[in-house]
C-alpha cells in the first residue's frame, strides 16, 4: 500500500489540485502534498528492502542507511519549512483564510506528513494489529519505529 500511495494517490491528486485550482490558492496545500509524498516513498522504499532481506536478496545496506540518514535531515528541514510556506500562501491572500484555497486541507496534508515523518522516524503510530495493542497497554507508550530501531543499529 505504501508504494500505491506514494506512486498513485498521492500523485493523483497532486495532478486533480492542479487542474482544477489556481497555483498560488493551493500553494500550501500542493507542499504538504509533496513532503507526503517524499516521506512515503521513504517508507516503501523501506519496506521493499526488508522484504528483500527476508527474501535474501541482496542490497547495499551502507547505502540504505546513508539515504535513510540524509533522507531523515531532508525530512526535517521540509519540516521546519511548514510555517514559511504557510505564510506565504497567507501573505498571498492578504492574510486571509479563504475557503476557496483549500487552507484546511493544507494543514491537514502538511500535518499528516509530519505524522509520517514521526511514524517511521520516531514512534510507530499505526497500530497494525492486536500484538501492537497489547505493548502499548503493557507498556503505556508507542513502540519504536522499526526505520528508527535500524538507524540505530545501523543494520537494515
Amino acid at each position: 500500500m505504501e508504494r500505491f500511495h506514494a506512486f498513485v494517490t498521492f500523485p493523483a491528486i497532486l495532478v486533480y489540485l492542479f487542474l482544477n485550482n489556481l497555483f498560488i490558492d493551493i500553494f500550501f496545500l500542493l507542499y504538504g502534498v509533496l513532503v507526503c509524498i517524499i516521506i512515503l516513498v521513504q517508507g516503501q522504499h523501506y519496506w521493499k528492502l526488508k522484504l528483500y532481506r527476508l527474501m535474501e536478496k541482496p542490497f547495499n545496506q551502507e547505502k540504505n542507511l546513508n539515504l535513510f540518514r540524509n533522507s531523515k535531515k531532508i525530512n526535517l528541514i521540509l519540516i521546519a519549512l511548514i510555517p514559511i510556506i504557510f505564510a506565504i500562501q497567507l501573505y498571498q491572500n492578504d492574510w486571509g483564510i479563504i475557503p476557496e484555497n483549500l487552507i484546511l486541507y493544507g494543514i491537514l496534508s502538511n500535518f499528516f506528513a509530519i505524522l509520517e515523518h514521526i511514524n517511521y522516524y520516531n514512534r510507530q503510530l499505526m497500530i497494525d494489529n492486536s500484538a501492537d495493542l497489547k505493548y502499548i497497554k503493557r507498556n503505556k507508550k508507542l513502540k519504536i519505529a522499526s526505520l528508527a530501531k535500524d538507524l540505530k543499529e545501523s543494520e537494515l
